[in-house]
């Protein structure tokens, strides 16, 4: 008996296992976030909306700008004034003073400026980051509910790079990809007028600067080093 039942369980377990329901094997598809993310409707106008901020934000700063170099011609105006000997030694001792002052004001004014366009670079990076997260959240539930409906397990995407640039799935024959499916759907409501989008370019992406020039053997303002 023993012996017979040692024979017989090699043959059991393999019915066993052959007889596990097709739910053990996972049904696959694929889909191209980067497709989906790129051409839904949200994104367009996500993109519009940041790129309006950015040129509200760059309109503030062009105006900032205009203000400084204003003050700056000033300054020159009345450094140059601070060395005319027409005038007595107590003027130009005075406006050498007021030279002095403003060229602090300046440094200010500039300071200013950078730390606005620092914070500028800050709020449209958070506003990017904050559209990415909201629609591909939205674009993960799309393809979740196309997965479970059509009885999916698995879904792969076939636009997913690794660390250094290549592609994870180097081959597909896309039977089973859901793209088309899922874009259709998350476009279902889009509004008929969609703004023309481009690729927004970074705001700011140099400090802007205002050349000051060098005055050597100057009091005052000459012994500070050139704005950069």
């Amino acid at each position: 008996m023993r012996n017979f039942l040692r024979a017989i369980f090699p043959a059991m377990l393999f019915l066993a296992f052959t007889s596990l329901p097709a739910l053990a094997q996972p049904k696959m598809a694929t889909v191209d976030l980067k497709k989906l993310f790129d051409n839904y409707y949200k994104t367009k106008l996500a993109t519009a909306a940041i790129q309006e901020r950015a040129d509200e934000l760059e309109k503030d700063d062009n105006g900032m700008l205009d203000d400084l170099k204003k003050h700056n011609d000033q300054y020159q105006t009345l450094l140059a004034s601070a060395s005319d000997q027409a005038v007595s030694q107590d003027e130009r001792d005075k406006r050498k003073q007021e030279a002095d002052d403003m060229y602090k004001q300046l440094q200010d004014q500039q300071g200013a400026i950078q730390q606005f366009e620092r914070q500028a670079q800050v709020t449209i990076s958070d506003q990017r980051q904050r559209m990415r997260d909201d629609i591909l959240d939205e674009i993960k539930k799309a393809v979740a509910d196309k997965a479970k409906a059509s009885g999916d397990t698995l879904v792969v995407d076939t636009a997913a790079q690794s660390a250094n640039g290549t592609p994870i799935i180097v081959f597909t024959d896309a039977t089973n990809d859901v793209t088309d499916d899922v874009l259709r759907q998350l476009n279902s409501t889009a509004p008929p007028d969609l703004p023309e989008t481009t690729t927004p370019t970074p705001i700011f992406s140099s400090t802007n600067t205002l050349p000051y020039n060098d005055m050597p053997g100057q009091p005052g303002p000459a012994a500070q080093p050139t704005m950069p």
